[in-house]
């Protein structure tokens, strides 16, 4: 079998030289409080922040979204497809002293592959057995080839997890993980901060200089903006585009941008509870209505001074998997009508659940605004980021604005909210077409083959309609000028290592 070996990215050569700053505690704003902090359970954005610092994973991306060594130093496929070999990376240890070895990563897996509170059974499925070759090596047997497999490791299912606290936690680790990371977790206030210590064990530690990490959640953007301004905050994610201005002006900001794989997305309840039962759940006619009433141009410029990408598909447009065919509409709100009055529908009323920060109101009400004149009767639901995911999985919604942080394969930009068994399905859609099409394209690694596969994966959810994307994200991130080093990539992710806190 050929090895896919990558070479790790190394550390500063001032940090390995020991002049770079030492010690602080980097204070960091998120755009909401992040949900259980157990790699088997989090299903949120702001959630793989702390996990950044906390849980190293089998896999890391880099900032062109190649896949690179992390927990693991190479991989590589057998001829047939149907396994794959991880190198481990020798000297590992948990933040509890416990050794990284194969039989540990092999507790995860199982762990996330058959644990009743695991999130991640879907994604690894194909998954038939987990064999310890040796101390440091794992093979991945599988029941189907399955291309996204290296991908999905540089998530949460590549995450390791100390397989003592594994043991004495179950399902409540997430109250008091241990993992393998550069920081260790140390308390938590629910709705006020998580604090994570440096772990002075950590495989790569030349990298790490900062003492701790403090994640504080404000939903509000601006008084995120105002608590770093004020010296409260030293790094915020989710800046608010109209802030980008401000931030420029301010000598003691900096404003970074990224563009990114991450998008908007609007899920439609499809099956979950009464509300998927409604007009607007078993008339796709009514769906499409309700996005022609949609202008994504005036959303991206009302609510976001035009720094996003409008888009309607799970990948980016003019991307590698994008389906050309198929652009961004333009609104078309007399054709809405006539489809409305074609099925002697107005006035159709319209549950919308989205969270509490004011950009996420904001294109709510403008949502509920354009949606009105094609006769739909949008009432707005704004709540606490976990609450209304704990709302959504009820099946109490129509419609959900969330965010996707994206992928690296695109499978893992799709499946997880519209494959039958998706992990992020809250609206219950099922296509048995499409379930198809995603399982003949995870077996396949030749791109060519697999761009055909997505095209035609996107035709059939862009005319079924179970979401709705709005627009694909453009990365706004502002610190002081008292950090450096901190480098944004792609997945929205805040790594630690690296980043410097000035004294």
């Amino acid at each position: 079998m050929r090895m896919l070996a990558v070479l790790a990215i190394g550390g500063w050569a001032a940090l390995a030289a020991g002049t770079a700053f030492a010690g602080g505690n980097l204070r960091v704003g998120l755009a909401s409080d992040p949900d259980l902090l157990d790699p088997a359970r989090g299903v949120s954005y702001v959630g793989r922040i702390v996990f950044a610092a906390m849980c190293d994973k089998l896999v890391d991306v880099d900032a062109k979204l190649n896949l690179v060594p992390q927990l693991a130093t190479l991989w590589a496929w057998s001829d047939d497809r149907l396994s794959l070999t991880l190198k481990l990376r020798d000297g590992v240890i948990f933040q509890d002293g416990e050794k990284l070895t194969a039989d540990a990563v092999r507790a995860n897996l199982d762990r996330y592959r058959s644990a009743a509170e695991s999130q991640r059974k879907s994604e690894l499925r194909p998954i038939a057995a987990v064999d310890v070759v040796d101390p440091l090596t794992i093979r991945l047997r599988l029941s189907a080839a399955y291309a996204p497999l290296p991908a999905v490791l540089a998530d949460r299912s590549g995450m390791m997890v100390s397989p003592k606290n594994i043991h004495q936690m179950g399902a409540e680790l997430g109250s008091k993980p241990v993992c393998a990371g550069p920081f260790k977790f140390a308390s938590r206030v629910a709705q006020d901060r998580i604090v994570l210590d440096r772990f002075d064990g950590y495989w790569d530690a030349a990298r790490v200089t900062l003492d701790r990490i403090t994640y504080q959640p404000f939903p509000d953007s601006t008084v995120r903006l105002v608590n770093l301004r004020s010296g409260q905050l030293d790094l915020i994610e989710g800046l608010a585009p109209a802030d980008a201005g401000t931030v420029k002006a301010d000598p003691k900001l900096r404003l970074l941008t990224a563009p990114s794989i991450a998008y908007q997305v609007m899920l439609f309840n499809l099956g979950n509870s009464a509300l998927g039962r409604s007009k607007f759940a078993t008339e796709p006619r009514v769906r499409e209505a309700f996005e022609k009433a949609i202008d994504r141009e005036i959303i991206n410029k009302v609510a976001f001074e035009g720094t996003q990408v409008p888009s309607n598909q799970t990948e980016p447009p003019g991307g590698t998997y994008w389906n050309s065919a198929y652009p961004v509409p333009p609104r078309d709100v007399g054709g809405a009508k006539a489809l409305m009055t074609a099925m002697g529908l107005s006035n159709l009323p319209v549950q919308l659940v989205v969270g509490n920060s004011p950009i996420a109101l904001q294109t709510a009400e403008l949502i509920q605004s354009m949606a009105g004149e094609a006769g739909f009767d949008v009432k707005i639901q704004a709540m606490e980021a976990n609450a209304a995911v704990a709302a959504v999985q009820r099946g109490e919604f129509n419609a959900y604005i969330g965010i996707w942080s994206g992928r690296p394969d695109p499978d893992g930009n799709v499946a997880i909210w519209l494959a039958s068994d998706g992990f992020l399905n809250w609206g219950k859609y099922s296509n048995k077409e499409l379930d198809a099409l995603l399982a003949k394209a995870r077996a396949i690694t030749d791109v060519p083959e697999r761009q055909a596969l997505y095209r035609d994966i996107a035709e059939t959810y862009l005319l079924d309609r179970p979401m709705m994307i709005l627009y694909h994200q453009t990365w706004l991130f502002a610190h002081s000028d008292k950090v450096s080093g901190f480098r944004p990539v792609p997945d929205g992710l805040i790594r630690p290592q690296d980043i410097i806190l000035k004294e």
